[in-house]
């Protein structure tokens, strides 16, 4: 496995794949890795004849400083981990490789789908989500690129992205990964206590036990919310959100749409976690 960590070696790399007709997988991650990210490497594998793997905690997604300081970091075990897999190269860049002027003088912004839910509650968020991709996307020119469904919003959010600017790459996505007990893995799940770590998989099953009951409140899913976010607090959460969305554009759900999902945002002490149920 190559690490790099400037552009030029990353695109002499990839005018030599290019040459040879390789096709090309981008696994972006911001590291700490596990073995959700893991899966989209060997998804990667499986559909392309080179694997990159991105790691960069990029600063433009964070709302909080805090949040940004106590990302966890670990590259050691990420290059591990990352050659283990048989990925062929790793990219990851300094801040100032990315942002060589400091900050977001151009900005990728996806109005609608970047202002709801996600969106409203971590303003600015998804402008730096949709930026740090398409700069990974014009470095990298991958023809493939793997995300997790976990981030199902931000999935949406950059297929319409590679929609709307027609990026020549396709956004191929993997179901989330869990733990034994149901939690979504998560970097974030580090930061968790004892205590708080035992109470997380009630995230999950909160929302499957809401969208068991979706056929009762076809005509008032509205309360159907309220009670999700009422079961949250009495596990031991505090909720952000819990909304039922149509899947395809994440609009509001009325009472005859049939593909939906659930998504939630709850904190558990300082540590904020989402999930999300397919229904239908």
């Amino acid at each position: 496995m190559k690490t790099v960590n400037e552009i030029e070696p990353l695109r002499q790399l990839r005018r030599q794949w290019r040459g040879a007709g390789e096709l090309v997988a981008l696994v972006p991650t911001m590291g700490n890795l596990h073995a959700g990210h893991l899966a989209l490497v060997e998804r990667g594998r499986e559909l392309a004849h080179r694997v990159v793997v991105s790691i960069f905690v990029n600063p433009a997604q964070f709302d909080r400083a805090d949040d940004l300081a106590a990302y966890p970091h670990t590259p050691e075990a990420d290059r591990a981990k990352l050659a283990a897999a048989g990925v062929d190269c790793l990219f990851a860049p300094e801040t100032a490789t990315i942002y060589p002027d400091g900050g977001l003088a151009t900005r990728v912004e996806v109005p609608g789908i970047g202002e709801i839910l996600e969106g409203a509650s971590r303003p600015g968020h998804f402008t730096g989500v949709a930026t740090v991709v398409c700069k990974l996307f014009n470095l990298v020119e991958p023809e493939l690129a793997i995300f997790g469904e976990k981030d199902f919003q931000q999935l949406l959010l950059i297929r319409r992205m590679v929609a709307d600017l027609n990026m020549a790459v396709k956004v191929e996505a993997l179901p989330t990964v869990r733990e034994s007990d149901g939690l979504a893995m998560s970097s974030r799940n580090n930061r968790l206590g004892k205590k708080e770590r035992a109470l997380a998989p009630g995230l999950n099953l909160t929302l499957r036990e809401i969208a068991a009951q979706i056929n009762d409140y076809r005509g008032n899913l509205p309360a159907l919310q309220e009670l999700a976010g009422q079961q949250l607090a009495d596990r031991g959460f505090q909720p952000d959100y819990v909304e039922i969305r149509r899947r395809q554009d994440l609009a509001p759900a009325a009472a005859d749409d049939e593909q939906l999902v659930i998504l939630a945002a709850a904190w558990l002490g300082d540590v904020r976690l989402i999930d999300n149920l397919m229904v239908g």
